[in-house]
């Protein structure tokens, strides 16, 4: 059986998927107290996401046949920086995945009142399973899901898009009527920026199954640049149209910022509806980072640093064992925190999951910046720019998300250390192999 399931199309929707999910539809609430902030905040995330999509895209061709980011770190920071990046960027996925399902839980009970009379957490943990089934039928079963997803999860998104192009063309002063007022200044750029970083999560998400993509080498490169350039345009239209039709005061009071945008636009009432494409676009997410983090635990299984059942495939060729840790690890998370408020819990998780993120982001760019050090043959001549932009983006963003998820980042790495030393100490490291960095 080929073992290479995810075209273009699928590696782009997994990219775009991932990052488009039930985060956009709430970024204009929280982006309006900073007004036209956010826009430089966007500006300073988009060209730091653009850096590191190149970042992973020279990675990639460079080393094709490699396994994701935990390859990449490991040929040229070590082992163990690899393992402890790849760690935390593990441990937040299926965090995030459970925040996912309980958020998505809630809206379905919004949609089916029938369904109230179930526990949240029963419905939450029964989304978790069900795209665990979806992906235990292989890669390819999760890729098609996910273009069917993001396909959907884009139509509101789209509408909004449409709905504001077509107020400025009939009547462009409404743009004119709720110009915000808080001034330019740093502080609210950054804050602004870091909010934004959490909505682009995801970048890396066509490099993570790199051993299950067709010809990576050209595909990944593409899939990543065009998912993030894709991804960045859509919500800055929809965040430009939300912040400048909408009262400031009204959209940063709004829990539902998008509803009140289409009932501006639509007219009152006209809005409810989108609570349906909001559970679609968590459901997208979820079945997205299903794959992702079941392919990751593949990977740090086979290279023997967590117990080597989790490397087993089925025969479809999906990582089984691993799809089943990541299933139970969700489910824990979704039962113990279903009581928490939604905006709360899922404000808390965002901002840990980003710093959690970063260390796999910072480790990418120094290791660009290793090979453009010891072997600059094949590399782009602009090679160390982007490694240079891509870590100093990655400590903006450390910046950015403030002291407490620093430290919950740093305490999610710790945890790791006695894992990777007990494991290593079982299963003491063999050689790189030749092919892991090209001569």
């Amino acid at each position: 059986m080929n073992q290479r399931e995810l075209g273009f199309w699928m590696c782009t929707a997994l990219v775009v998927g991932n990052m488009i999910g039930m985060g956009i539809f709430v970024l204009p609430a929280s982006l309006a107290p900073f007004g036209f902030n956010a826009f430089l905040g966007w500006a300073a995330t988009v060209l730091g996401c653009v850096l590191l999509a190149v970042v992973f895209m020279i990675l990639v061709r460079r080393m094709p046949e490699a396994d994701g980011p935990f390859a990449y770190i490991r040929a040229t920071l070590g082992e163990t920086v690899a393992f402890a990046a790849l760690w935390c960027y593990w441990i937040s996925i299926w965090i995030a995945n459970a925040a996912l399902a309980v958020g998505a839980a809630g809206y379905i009970t919004g949609l089916v009142p029938s369904l109230g009379r179930i526990p949240p957490a029963i419905i939450a943990a029964s989304l978790v399973w069900l795209f665990v089934l979806v992906n235990l039928f292989g890669a390819r079963s999760g890729g098609r899901m996910q273009v069917l997803t993001v396909a959907l999860k884009l139509v509101p998104l789209g509408l909004v898009i449409l709905l504001g192009l077509w107020t400025l063309v009939v009547d462009p002063m409404a743009y004119a009527a709720n110009v915000p007022t808080v001034p330019i200044n740093l502080h609210d750029t950054m804050a602004a920026s870091t909010i934004a970083l959490f909505a682009m999560l995801g970048i890396e998400s066509a490099t993570v199954p790199a051993g299950r993509v067709q010809n990576p080498e050209k595909t990944i490169p593409r899939a990543t640049i065009v998912g993030t350039l894709l991804t960045a345009g859509v919500y800055i239209a929809v965040t430009a149209i939300s912040t400048l039709l909408v009262p400031q005061e009204t959209l940063a009071a709004s829990n539902a910022p998008f509803v009140d945008v289409l009932d501006r636009l639509l007219g009152v009432g006209n809005g409810r509806w989108l609570a349906l494409f909001v559970v679609i676009s968590g459901l997208g997410c979820i079945n997205g980072w299903t794959l992702v983090v079941a392919e990751l635990t593949c990977t740090l299984a086979s290279r023997q640093l967590l117990p080597p059942v989790f490397a087993k495939r089925n025969r479809p060729g999906a990582p089984a064992p691993a799809l089943l840790l990541v299933g139970l690890l969700s489910t824990g998370v979704a039962l113990l925190n279903y009581r928490e408020s939604l905006v709360k819990g899922f404000t808390f998780l965002s901002i840990i999951t980003t710093a959690a993120n970063l260390p796999v982001y910072l480790c990418c760019s120094l290791g660009l910046l290793w090979l453009w050090q010891r072997d600059r043959a094949g590399l782009p001549r602009l090679t160390w720019l982007y490694g240079a932009g891509g870590l100093a983006f990655s400590i903006y963003a450390f910046i950015g998300v403030g002291t407490e998820p620093f430290l919950w980042a740093l305490a999610l790495a710790s945890v790791g250390v006695p894992v990777y030393f007990w494991m290593r100490h079982r299963h003491p490291p063999a050689a790189v192999a030749a092919s892991t960095l090209p001569p």
